[in-house]
């Protein structure tokens, strides 16, 4: 069977950063850089173009994924939402951007993962399905936090969005935040981004296909142009031991918005 054309195009990582079991000895970091294809629109699939100025609907960004992009692993789905469009249509209009940054959380056996050694609660519920779910959280009682949930049923894998490039919705984004940032400081962070965009536990459970907060394979001018694809250890899970150092981090490299590139994983300089 041909592989849908509206599908974004990515190579394949659940060989390379599967989970192993956790008595073994965790993944090792390469530091060679994963090369990604550029995600602009197959043809047949774009939209025409807007003006990033003025966006009143989804239709302007680009179009829904199908149902089936968000059946695969947390390790699988991760690198593939990097250059997609997040946003959120609120009442000054839409605000959103470009996926730079994700972190993947592989149900029961990922001890960083909410979902750890089989964990189900009121706060995580939204992880354990159906897939192209929002799973929203509140940390530290301040800041809340988006995941795209993905997997099969039965399967608590969620990938958490670590950061965006801007790109329409900017002064919405400035006034939620209260400063006055430079554009790449705007979604710089799980809790920044969900600040900017306006995201909160309404919309924990929410269909990312649908409603008023949407995850996008996005249009020109919106497409990513060509990039390459960096990984490294996630952040803030320490105290899940071995399961802490798994480079299940995965950015664009050179991302103005990324949280924290250890140079170990960024690219090498071509030759």
């Amino acid at each position: 069977m041909s592989p849908d054309p509206c599908l974004p195009r990515t190579t394949s990582h659940a060989a390379r950063f599967s989970p192993q079991h956790p008595g073994g000895a965790p993944t090792t970091l390469s530091d060679k850089p994963i090369l990604a294809r550029p995600r602009r629109p197959p043809r047949g699939c774009s939209n025409a173009s807007a003006s990033p100025a003025a966006l009143t609907s989804f239709e302007q960004v680009g179009r829904p994924l199908p149902q089936r992009f968000f059946a695969r692993s947390a390790l699988d789905l991760a690198p593939a939402l990097l250059g997609l469009v997040l946003c959120h249509r609120g009442p000054g209009g839409l605000v959103g951007g470009r996926i730079g940054e994700v972190e993947a959380y592989c149900g029961p056996e990922d001890l960083a993962a909410h979902s750890g050694r089989g964990r189900r609660t009121p706060r995580n519920e939204s992880m354990w399905g159906p897939a192209g779910r929002a799973y929203v959280y509140l940390i530290y009682g301040l800041h809340h936090c988006v995941n795209v949930v993905c997997g099969g049923s039965g399967q608590p894998h969620a990938v958490l969005i670590r950061a965006l490039d801007p790109l329409f919705g900017l002064d919405g984004m400035r006034a939620a935040r209260g400063r006055d940032l430079p554009t790449a400081g705007l979604c710089r962070g799980p809790g920044n981004l969900c600040n900017a965009l306006g995201i909160d536990r309404r919309f924990d459970g929410s269909d990312l296909r649908r409603g008023e907060l949407r995850l996008m394979q996005p249009s020109d001018p919106f497409a990513a142009p060509a990039h390459r694809v960096a990984c490294a250890p996630r952040i803030g899970v320490d105290s899940a031991g071995e399961w802490s150092l798994r480079p299940w981090r995965f950015y664009v490299a050179d991302h103005g918005a990324v949280s924290r590139p250890p140079p170990r994983s960024r690219p090498r300089a071509k030759t």
